[in-house]
């Protein structure tokens, strides 16, 4: 298969085609390779329009969500980003092609130690991977300039809010456990002035603060 033109297509059709305008997350889209981050056998099924299993019970988010929520932190290149929920380790590595330095939370360690092999494989060396509850934060290197959150939670955890510069951005998914709102906020004067970008539907965020289970 050729992926270079599956990759372009993406580009095209799922990511111009739908709205996405700043042009460096249009250029780390089309220099990360999607395929690596499948699930072995699904390599021809990496540019569709749709997320994929990645084993656990999570997913590869779909590539215009992927898109949209890296648009919406507005990266110039000299921020620090938190990500929860590493999953396939996909949204990292575009973060690394648009942000100084990436921290990313993953509660599974075997999805954690994956997404960490490919990221060595591809040389990308400004993403540290953290095994953890990401709903709790990451004091250690806070503050961050943006957080985002790769799955479905019930509000916006308030620890994560302090974790964020001033300006600094969060974009996270909240409603139920089957279908949500993409919000962004932004942090002014130690509150988020919040903007819908819409449905979708995402796993949802397990830990102290997200859901239980």
């Amino acid at each position: 298969m050729d992926f270079s033109k599956a990759r372009e297509e993406m580009i095209n059709y799922q990511i111009k085609g739908r709205g996405i305008k700043d042009e460096r997350v249009i250029w780390a889209m089309s220099v990360i390779p999607r395929e690596k981050f499948v699930q072995a056998g699904d390599e021809r099924e990496a540019y569709i329009d749709s997320p994929l299993p990645i084993g656990m019970g999570q997913t590869i988010s779909q590539p215009y969500m992927v898109a949209l929520m890296t648009e919406c932190l507005s990266l110039k290149g000299n921020e620090k980003v938190l990500e929860i929920g590493t999953g396939s380790g996909y949204q990292a590595a575009i973060l690394s092609k648009l942000a100084k330095e990436v921290y990313t939370i993953e509660r599974f360690e075997v999805l954690a130690q994956r997404a960490e092999k490919i990221f060595q494989e591809l040389d990308l060396k400004n993403i540290k991977v953290i095994v953890g509850d990401g709903t709790t934060g990451l004091e250690e290197y806070s503050p961050y300039d943006g957080i985002i959150v790769t799955a479905g939670a019930p509000e916006i955890p308030k620890i994560l809010v302090e974790e964020l510069v001033e300006e600094g951005r969060i974009v996270i998914p909240v409603g139920n456990s089957f279908f949500q709102d993409l919000l962004r906020g932004i942090k002014r004067k130690e509150k988020l002035e919040v903007q819908n970008f819409g449905g979708c539907v995402f796993v949802p965020l397990v830990g102290k603060y997200g859901w239980k289970r």
